[in-house]
């Protein structure tokens, strides 16, 4: 045998010696893998099956301070008492400003209090601008804000997103004064006991000039048939009961007692029906707040748009939020609506966008922990 030969077949019975080596070590990384244990269980899903909300709920009761609703004394024992171990009370939520009409703007738009919507707006008069401030604060003095002001209801239109306003006693839907006419809706009547000052919709040009405000700021009796599936119940569902059923009058025009046991009797009548609903059980969030808290436990805060409307406190029930728990995380009107826009993955409006917000988090939706 040539020595050319010899160094080929030991060139050839090398490589076999390699090859059968090398498989032999990947058969051993095999079954090394297959002796260890698996990944961990991912995180748990939510009971809807969805990490945030698809269908939001809020509801705006009027002039009730926290101790008022939530202290042993109150005088709703459906919502604090039969509705509390439900869901999750946020004991640091603050309203804004002392007056309805501040608060409203601030959940739909992220604007900050003028001195026309700091007293309730009696008169419909346009929004008169002086330049913009930091954080897309419009300055001026007005009610109806030009179209140039974005919306809530405005990005979720534009994102595929549905939405409707239900008032209750307004009848014609998108129901509001002449530009620069009194306001007739201040105070209840025997025709009616509907506030304008509740329906934030009408005082955004941006949306009384669509056709969006006839078809979606409707009547509260609607609410109903919308509920009946899934697919017809709007993304956001913004309820602003009538001024008997809020809370706010005591007592009311048409002699029933008012306040805050009619507001609660309210709450026994209608919450069951979005907490029975398709959406609800598939992916909501329902928040029940009040506006302000009438001069009573006002608070200085570091809250972006500020405290100035008194502790409130809120309620939020749904599938994503343990039932019973609570959460001290300082929460105002902004937070609320920054708290929409994250669960529609929308840019923050307004003080929505200030950094130091804080925004509903684990410690909200924590059906997990």
């Amino acid at each position: 045998m040539t020595a050319g030969n010899s160094r080929l077949r030991n060139g050839r019975s090398g490589n076999l010696r390699r090859a059968s080596i090398l498989l032999a070590c990947v058969a051993l990384v095999a079954a090394l893998a297959a002796c260890q244990p698996g990944p961990g269980p991912g995180p748990s899903p939510s009971p809807s099956g969805a990490a945030k909300p698809g269908h939001v709920f809020v509801i705006n009761l009027e002039n009730k301070s926290y101790r008022d609703v939530w202290g042993e004394q109150s005088e709703a024992p459906y919502l604090s008492r039969t509705l509390r171990p439900q869901g999750e009370l946020l004991t640091q939520y603050y309203a804004i400003g002392h007056s309805s009409l501040t608060n409203y703007i601030a959940q739909l738009s992220g604007q900050g209090p003028n001195p026309a919507t700091s007293h309730d707006c009696p008169t419909y008069a346009p929004f008169s601008a002086t330049g913009t401030a930091p954080l897309g604060q419009l300055q001026g003095s007005g009610c109806v804000y030009p179209d140039s002001v974005a919306t809530l209801a405005g990005q979720l239109s534009a994102s595929g997103k549905t939405w409707k306003g239900y008032m209750e006693d307004m009848g014609t839907p998108c129901r509001h004064p002449e530009p620069g006419a009194r306001d007739p809706n201040q105070n209840a009547g025997p025709d009616g006991q509907y506030a304008t000052r509740h329906n934030p919709f009408v005082y955004f040009t941006a949306i009384t000039a669509s056709s969006e405000c006839q078809s979606n700021v409707v009547d509260f009796s609607n609410l109903d048939a919308d509920l009946k599936s899934a697919a017809t119940t709007p993304n956001l569902s913004y309820i602003s009961p009538n001024l008997c059923n809020d809370g706010h009058d005591s007592p009311c025009a048409d002699g029933r007692q008012g306040g805050l046991a009619s507001a609660d009797e309210w709450l026994r009548q209608h919450v069951p029906e979005i907490l029975s609903s398709a959406a609800f059980r598939q992916d909501g969030l329902l928040v029940i707040t009040f506006d302000e808290a009438e001069g009573k436990e006002s608070a200085e805060s570091s809250l972006p748009g500020g405290a100035g409307g008194g502790l409130v406190g809120a309620l939020v029930l749904s599938p994503l939020v343990k039932a019973g728990s609570a959460s001290d995380r300082a929460y105002n009107h902004y937070s609320l609506l920054a708290s929409i826009e994250d669960a529609f993955n929308l840019p923050y409006l307004g003080y929505a966008a200030a950094p130091d917000l804080n925004r509903f988090g684990p410690d909200v939706y924590n059906a997990g922990s």
